[in-house]
């Protein structure tokens, strides 16, 4: 049975939403009921059916919108897509990977054949039906990590790993957290992880470094991040902060629970086979608070977090302006009940 796709907008009118089914589907990032930066790191293996993890590259209702979001991102700024020239051939190691994992867990969405190095390549809800020689760029009309990151949800990094260290050197980036590509590519890991507060000191990024220089090929790895947004907005980059930068001054208690929305990354890390190179597809999932206290167990252990998160992570996610309203309107919701174990609803 294939996904309905819908048609929705991430910008303007913001008529996103997600269905019941997707709502509890969504990776819920707290599996108790406090927040503290931790490597958090585990093997990214096919968890229950009807998870985010049901797929190793997870398709979902929104991927039509999304795709057509990075569209427009793309042409009003290409450089959020930036690959250096040394990164072709990873390009093709992301290519491969993505074209197989789709065309694996949505038979009825992705088809890929091969013949050799001819390759065709059949995208039903985008419409793409490609024939072309893998490892000749000729014969894609854009690069080929653009070209399979144009039709993938998330955004991409692509690591090169030298020197005992990561090399932000390739990425497709259109919805992030308040970051930017063109002024991270060809920093190390310790540099774009430089703002992070609390995590340096605690020594979690060494151990998180050493750690993904180890990935074994076919052995990928996973974690959650997680911070908030207003508006269901995809894009809040540093390059568009005047554009949703102020709608953290809109928040009221009238309309905190339309306006605020969870948003949850789910990062993994794949060892890419011919360049060595390391792939961090980083998924973002929005879900507002009117539809995520639909699982009272997650209202409570939200209002939980959000009312004890240390000042210096309100402040770094960007909390601080409208905190207070939104730990009141979830405070209404918590009964002081306990939550049980894990990240799942009741």
């Amino acid at each position: 049975m294939g996904i309905t796709f819908r048609k929705e907008t991430f910008r303007d009118d913001f008529t996103f939403k997600n269905s019941p089914e997707h709502i509890r589907r969504f990776p819920f990032p707290f599996h108790e009921d406090a927040y503290m930066y931790a490597v958090n790191i585990e093997p990214h293996v096919v968890g229950p059916k009807g998870s985010v993890l049901e797929n190793l590259i997870d398709v979902d209702e929104h991927y039509v919108a999304e795709m057509q979001d990075r569209a427009l991102v793309l042409a009003e700024d290409p450089l959020r897509c930036q690959s250096l020239p040394h990164m072709t051939l990873a390009g093709w190691d992301l290519l491969e990977l993505l074209m197989e994992q789709q065309a694996l867990g949505y038979p009825e969405h992705f088809t890929l054949t091969r013949d050799g190095d001819r390759w065709r390549w059949i995208n039903r809800p985008l419409g793409i039906d490609d024939t072309f020689t893998f490892g000749d760029t000729s014969t894609l009309p854009y690069g080929p990590m653009e070209y399979i990151t144009r039709q993938s949800q998330g955004d991409f990094c692509i690591l090169d790993q030298r020197d005992g260290n990561l090399w932000m050197d390739a990425g497709m980036v259109t919805t992030q957290a308040d970051w930017s590509l063109d002024f991270d590519i060809g920093m190390n890991f310790f540099e774009w992880h430089a703002p992070v507060p609390l995590a340096h000191e605690k020594g979690i990024f060494v151990r998180a470094l050493k750690f993904l220089t180890n990935i074994q090929q076919g052995k990928p790895a996973r974690r959650l991040n997680w911070t908030m947004t207003i508006n269901p907005r995809l894009d809040t980059s540093p390059e568009n902060y005047h554009k949703w930068g102020p709608d953290r001054a809109t928040v009221t208690p009238e309309n905190v629970g339309d306006k605020v929305h969870l948003r949850v990354e789910l990062q993994s890390f794949w060892r890419l086979p011919r360049s060595n190179g390391i792939v961090f597809p980083i998924r973002c999932y929005l879900i507002k608070m009117d539809e995520l206290v639909t699982q009272p167990k997650w209202a409570r252990r939200l209002h939980r977090v959000i009312r004890d998160l240390p000042e210096e992570l309100a402040t770094y996610k960007g909390l601080t302006r409208y905190r207070p309203t939104l730990v009141e309107w979830l405070s209404k919701l918590d009964n002081g009940s306990a939550t049980s174990p894990g990240f799942g609803p009741d």
